[in-house]
């Protein structure tokens, strides 16, 4: 869809820096979400230096975080940001006033309906793609929040802990939060603009400076010859995810726009492009439209890191991790041998968030109805079933190809590089026919698209289904051990 006139300064939010914009031929609403993610970058400093926990109360540091997350909400989305505070507030309601076994489903189904009538909107207001940073992601990312901390309250209070699994329990949530730290947590600065989503009980140890502590505490300081714990200093990760951040702006800015995905469903390139290299563009342009992801993602991660949040402990060699809050691994996702690393790899919050609400409570067909979740949250654009649904297939299909045949292949080092190799290609193949309708977004140009790519990934996904054997799950097998397990409790209680 061609962009009206002076679409490049369209935006919902601040019009201060229109100048810019059209200066550099970038999208106001590009310019915003940038500038904002600069800005928090900045304040997330001053935050770790001098409102830290030895400087500041926790709430000094609740509020000066949901203060300057409404301002940034603002900033970005003008009067648009009013759907953030109100789907906010509403589940505030419903965390104290819903029943505790109740609490998770009210909250599930109130944030999901308020995100999709808000995505349905968007299609009047936005149509397909013309404003590419609104008031949507936000909302997103708050509606993962919510519908986290509801079923780890649910999990916490509603819940005994032998029904509940490792993480479950640890996660686990005791009390309701007061006012002031559920805003904090839903709307603070660091992560109001492009997430990512954490888990609330990370976040209040983060505020009341535990968050590292916590960490530390589980590796043995004095066998590594330290008479007291370290202090583990974010700047040096900061600084490695910024160059990242510089190298992914870059590309955006060069690859992206000469590799349009639209190319790959131009008549012309259809009618004179064999199959095979048919594919290979499709791995390119796939390759290209990935840029803004790692920018957006990355940058992220770094606001988060700079204001002293996103320790995760400390690695085999002794080095300091801060990858709590990463949305990526790039390595792993460029290097991927199976849909389901590529899958664990790419959005790591939103699978874990998957995961947590909806895989590990699903009683029937966890993997369907994830991935229809997933789908529902991104939106209702047909192109985002088309690969939501196709991505079911392909994952089934790909676990039962790795359960009958990945064990033949490990008896010798030529075998298993023979394996990783071609494993590599069909996986990245795979990926890109996968996700080539979720740029698209349209039915007409995603069935054109499947067309020329004579539906292969389907037909060969299906024909696997059919002609191996599935063996059980291992979510099947975990339900099942939970469930007996339970039983037992309840025999020896009576």
């Amino acid at each position: 869809m061609a962009e009206p006139p002076g679409a490049p300064h369209r935006t919902t939010g601040s019009t201060l820096l229109h100048p810019l914009s059209g200066l550099l031929g970038i999208p106001l609403d590009q310019i915003n979400f940038v500038a904002c993610q600069l800005f928090a970058l900045l304040a997330a400093f001053w935050f770790r230096v001098y409102l830290g926990p030895s400087h500041a109360s926790s709430a000094v540091r609740h509020a000066f975080a949901t203060l300057f997350g409404i301002y940034f909400a603002v900033f970005c989305f003008g009067w648009y940001s009013i759907h953030l505070f109100v789907l906010v507030m509403m589940n505030y309601g419903i965390m104290n006033m819903a029943s505790i076994p109740n609490i998770h489903r009210y909250s599930f189904v109130v944030a999901m309906g308020y995100l999709t009538l808000c995505h349905i909107s968007r299609i009047y207001i936005f149509h397909y793609g013309i404003l590419t940073t609104d008031f949507s992601g936000p909302l997103m990312i708050i509606t993962q929040k919510i519908t986290t901390l509801a079923c780890q309250l649910h999990d916490g209070i509603g819940r005994q802990a032998e029904e509940l699994t490792a993480e479950q329990n640890r996660l686990a949530v005791k009390s309701r939060p007061s006012l002031l730290e559920y805003l904090s947590y839903l709307l603070n600065f660091m992560s109001i603009i492009a997430g990512p989503c954490s888990n609330y009980k990370d976040y209040i140890a983060f505020i009341e400076g535990r968050h590292v502590h916590m960490k530390l505490l589980e590796v043995n300081w004095k066998q590594k010859g330290y008479d007291r714990l370290p202090d583990p200093s974010p700047t040096g990760a900061v600084m490695y995810k910024l160059c990242i951040t510089l190298v992914s702006l870059i590309l955006f800015l060069t690859l992206t726009k000469n590799f349009p995905m639209a190319y790959i469903i131009d008549n012309e390139f259809l009618d004179k492009t064999p199959f095979l290299s048919r594919l290979g563009y499709l791995y390119v342009v796939t390759q290209a439209a990935k840029p803004k992801y790692y920018f957006a993602w990355t940058l992220a991660d770094a606001v988060n890191n700079a204001a002293g949040y996103g320790f995760s402990g400390v690695d085999e060699r002794g080095t300091f991790r801060w990858d709590l809050l990463s949305n990526l691994n790039i390595w792993n996702i460029e290097t991927a041998t199976s849909f389901k690393m590529y899958i664990e790899n790419w959005n790591i919050q939103t699978a874990a968030w998957l995961k947590r609400v909806c895989y590990d409570r699903a009683p029937w067909y966890p993997t369907a109805l994830t991935f229809i979740l997933s789908a529902l949250w991104h939106g209702i654009y047909p192109g985002y079933y088309f690969t939501f649904l196709t991505g079911i297939l392909i994952t089934l299909a790909a676990r039962a190809v790795r359960n009958n045949f990945r064990h033949y292949f490990l008896s010798s080092v030529p075998l298993k590089i023979t394996y990783d190799v071609v494993t590599w290609v069909v996986t990245q193949l795979a990926v890109c026919y996968t996700v080539a309708p979720f740029v698209m977004l349209a039915v007409e140009p995603t069935i054109k698209f499947y067309r020329s790519m004579f539906f292969h990934m389907h037909i060969l996904s299906i024909l696997v289904l059919l002609l191996l054997p599935i063996r059980p799950q291992a979510h099947s097998i975990r339900m099942a051990q939970n469930q007996a397990m339970l039983n037992s409790v309840k025999r020896k209680d009576k």
